[in-house]
This record gives C-alpha cells, sequence and structure tokens, in this order.
C-alpha cells in the first residue's frame, strides 16, 4: 500500500480544495406569474409548467380517511367502555 513520502501541509491541502466548492442553483422566472423557479419545474405559487396548469388541487379528489379495525381492537374499544375506571389511591393519602 502507497504511503506519502511528506506530510502535505495544511496551506497545501487548502489550495488543492480551492476547486470543491458548491454553487448556487440558478433561477428562472415563471412565464406565468413572474416567480423565481428553479428550471424544468413547476411554479409553487401558480402551479403552471411551460404554460400549461399542472395544479394537482383541481384534479384531487378529496377521499375521507377510513379507520381499518380489527376483532381484538374492538373488543378492546368496547371492554374500555363497560368497566369503570379506577381511581389510583397513592400510599401518601391513606397516611
Amino acid at each position: 500500500m502507497a504511503v506519502p513520502f511528506r506530510k502535505v501541509s495544511k496551506t497545501r491541502r487548502d489550495m488543492r480544495r480551492t476547486h470543491y466548492k458548491i454553487t448556487a442553483n440558478g433561477l428562472v422566472e415563471c412565464t406565468n406569474c413572474g416567480a423565481k423557479i428553479r428550471p424544468h419545474r413547476a411554479c409553487p405559487k401558480c402551479g403552471f409548467y411551460k404554460g400549461v396548469s399542472t395544479s394537482k388541487e383541481e384534479v384531487k379528489e378529496v377521499k375521507p380517511e377510513v379507520k381499518k379495525t380489527t376483532k381484538k381492537t374492538e373488543t378492546k374499544v368496547a371492554e374500555e367502555k363497560k368497566a369503570p375506571k379506577k381511581a389510583k389511591s397513592s400510599s401518601k393519602t391513606e397516611e
């Protein structure tokens, strides 16, 4: 296995790493509302992409959420309703 002949100084290491940097993503204007958006994506404000509406709000139907119950959960709920809750007594109040 290769081993470095000398220690690389902090300056030389940092000079080598000067090109390892993050560049900011370019922004473009929405053709419909003029908001700044990332390229090749639908506008989050108006929902348009290349002049066509892609809003899912118009297409999406709201379905009521149905909870799935099993026989075990139904029996537990029924037992909890039938049985009265016992009050917890602490040993300090009895003294």
